[in-house]
């Protein structure tokens, strides 16, 4: 059963602050045996890289191609199904247009001092993206992670995949091919992130790398972030759903178990000023989770985590959510349009009874790939702009020189920089004493 909390209660925010910095996910230290896969690919090349995907994967790669002749994309997307070949078809395109229409336009204006100024946009020359292997099967993050960068005009998009036993999903190799991807590797693991990194065997490095992973794989982007960009350091998935006992509650059940069923480290939180409503709510979980194939994940992760949270009001809830700063937040309320201004801090936002958060995982066009563990307070979701990089542009005229020079040089002079100061001031025909 999950937990219950009541707003009302004098020790609510005791508790529930407590609950919310309950760990999740797997407390094992990762980070000596990530460092140590991490050095062994820097030095060894493409043989570690041969190594730990035979040992973790059971699976033999050539150390120089980091490949096997039985991984060629287009062949193993044949024995994709139709039907899922036209949805994957359909999810890109919307995918492509809602990426499309973030595209920022290069800018310039003069400042009337004799400055012209701006900025113009370019993409990121490589990409690395990993994708889930094994039990795994997310053609959808194939795409929410590669339509992107194709569409801000990255040059090089290479995808690394785990092939246990030597098996890739044909839906996610048809993705990648949809999606456009240049170069595919079946690797995964930390071992993966450090050839993406380091390049090993026929690899180059690649400038950022992006894309979900399991433990290992958040440790080796988070050592080896500055070497490389990458996208985010990701937790388990999380919903919360705010309810005012609108929407049917075997709706909302359905809802907070399809992110239950992600992971045994999920989150799914109910909030509502309706006690009898949370009330159906639960019973109608407890329901649908017998009759879930995934029970066992969901029971773990509901058990565990979840939690149902009586609040005062829609408006207090719609507060409790920004300090939750969820992943994917569901307003399930009539009218919820008018409480989007309230919302301060969520990865993704779904407004009313027919937006439940599964549409956005697959085919609104919008990115699921979201900040999680309460990264939403600083952090947004993947988009365009992580693949595009801003490039300032100044021109000065001599008068727009000579309108600056004086206070450049008060500044130097205040920050005890004289080479900065000689660098102004030398285009006086003078130099400055120092």
């Amino acid at each position: 059963m999950a937990r219950r909390f009541n707003s009302s209660d004098s020790g609510f925010e005791a508790d529930f602050g407590a609950f919310l910095k309950e760990p999740r996910g797997n407390a094992q230290d990762t980070r000596d045996i990530v460092r140590e896969i991490l050095d062994a690919v820097e030095t060894r090349g493409g043989k570690a890289v041969a190594e730990y995907t035979s040992r973790f994967d059971r699976f033999e790669i050539e150390p120089d191609t980091l490949s096997n002749p039985s991984m060629d994309l287009a062949k193993i997307a044949e024995g994709c199904p139709d039907e899922v070949k036209r949805a994957i078809d359909f999810a890109h395109d919307r995918i492509s247009a809602y990426h499309e229409a973030q595209m920022p336009s290069d800018h310039s204006f003069d400042d009337g001092h004799g400055l012209n100024l701006g900025w113009k946009w370019n993409a990121v020359d490589s990409v690395g993206v990993y994708v889930p292997g094994g039990r795994a099967n997310y053609p959808s993050s194939v795409l929410m992670n590669m339509v992107p960068a194709r569409v801000a005009g990255v040059k090089r998009i290479v995808m690394v995949a785990p092939t246990p036993d030597g098996v890739l999903s044909p839906a996610v190799a048809y993705a990648a091919i949809r999606a456009g991807v240049q170069e595919y590797y079946p690797i995964g693991g930390a071992q993966a992130v450090a050839a993406l990194t380091f390049g090993a065997g026929n690899m180059k490095p690649v400038d950022k790398i992006v894309g979900p992973g399991n433990a290992f794989v958040a440790e080796a982007k988070r050592q080896v972030f500055g070497r490389v960009g990458i996208d985010t350091v990701a937790g388990p998935s999380e919903v919360c759903i705010i309810g005012d006992g609108s929407v049917p509650a075997d709706w909302i059940a359905a809802d907070l178990l399809s992110q239950a069923e992600h992971d045994p480290a999920a989150q799914s939180i109910l909030i509502s000023p309706e006690a009898e409503y949370l009330d159906a709510v639960e019973r109608e979980l407890d329901r649908q989770l017998q009759q879930l194939p995934t029970v066992e994940t969901a029971t773990t992760s509901w058990q565990a985590h979840g939690a149902f949270i009586q609040s005062r009001s829609i408006d207090e809830a719609c507060e409790i959510s920004n300090q939750i700063a969820p992943e994917h937040l569901e307003l399930a309320i009539e009218a919820p349009e008018s409480k989007v201004d309230v919302v301060r801090h969520a990865g993704a936002v779904f407004l009313g009874a027919w937006a439940p958060e599964a549409l956005g995982d697959y085919v609104t066009g919008s990115n699921h790939v979201l900040p999680t563990s309460g990264a939403a307070r600083f952090s947004s979701g993947l988009g365009l702009f992580d693949f595009l990089k801003r490039i300032s542009i100044q021109s000065v005229s001599r008068a727009g020189f000579e309108h600056l020079a004086p206070s450049a040089i008060a500044l130097a002079q205040s920050e005890h920089l004289p080479a900065h100061e000689r660098s102004v001031s030398i285009r006086f025909g003078k130099e400055t004493e120092t």
